[in-house]
């Protein structure tokens, strides 16, 4: 199965003296704020991932292995993006939207890497990445379904202004449509109740967030 297609389109603060990279004090602290809250949210996903009940264990070859070691690398660039977009976006919604993906994911992070401490796994495994979907989803460039290239990840990092909004909520968007379609082939295939429940909750999530995504697309779009 394919990659999802993607598209071609690619509060108040207190006001102080920006410092040399031109960003005011309030700024810089709320990014150390968002940049706190993500580290309480691993480790949040950590101690939700010591409570999984541990009543079989799956193998390194597992569904359950591979879709947690992916997810992980998955995750881990919308929390970049995300943290990229907090820091220079215009719009106060897409800066929200950024702080729930980046603390959210963060989360997730830490619990499916806590299932690979409890289940005695390496983070990393033997078999290539999305190996264990059995609908013959491959990697494309290096890169799992919706993932930005990195092309499109120094892109975002060298915007400015709206455009800023514009390419993370591009980018954004057709990330987690490459990310719905992983969480579903694991549900499909996994008999893990943990895994199923912080799937289902992955999924819901992003299927809200794709919602909010679009609509700022079309705002973002007016700026």
């Amino acid at each position: 199965m394919t990659a999802p297609a993607t598209t071609d389109s690619d509060y108040d603060e207190v006001q102080a003296a920006p410092d040399e990279g031109g960003r005011s004090p309030a700024r810089r602290y709320g990014v150390l704020a968002l940049a706190i809250m993500v580290v309480v949210g691993l480790l949040l996903g950590y101690a939700s991932g010591l409570l999984t009940p541990r009543l079989t264990r799956p193998g390194d070859a597992s569904v359950e292995a591979g879709f947690a070691r992916d997810m992980t690398t998955h995750h881990a660039q919308a929390v970049e993006m995300s943290l990229i977009a907090y820091r220079s976006a215009t719009l106060p919604e897409v800066r929200q939207i950024a702080v729930d993906i980046a603390t959210g994911q963060q989360g997730e992070i830490g619990a499916m890497q806590t299932w690979l401490r409890e289940w005695d796994l390496s983070p990393t495994g033997s078999k290539p990445p999305m190996s264990w979907m059995s609908d013959g989803a491959k990697v494309k460039d290096g890169l799992m379904p919706g993932m930005a290239t990195p092309q499109q990840m120094a892109a975002l990092r060298d915007a400015q202004g709206i455009e800023v909004d514009r390419q993370f909520l591009t980018l954004m968007y057709n990330h987690h449509l490459g990310g719905i379609h992983m969480i579903d082939a694991a549900l499909d295939e996994t008999d893990n109740a943990e895994v199923v429940r912080v799937a289902q909750v992955m999924k819901s999530t992003q299927q809200t967030e794709l919602n909010n995504l679009r609509q700022l697309q079309d705002q973002a779009a007016k700026g």
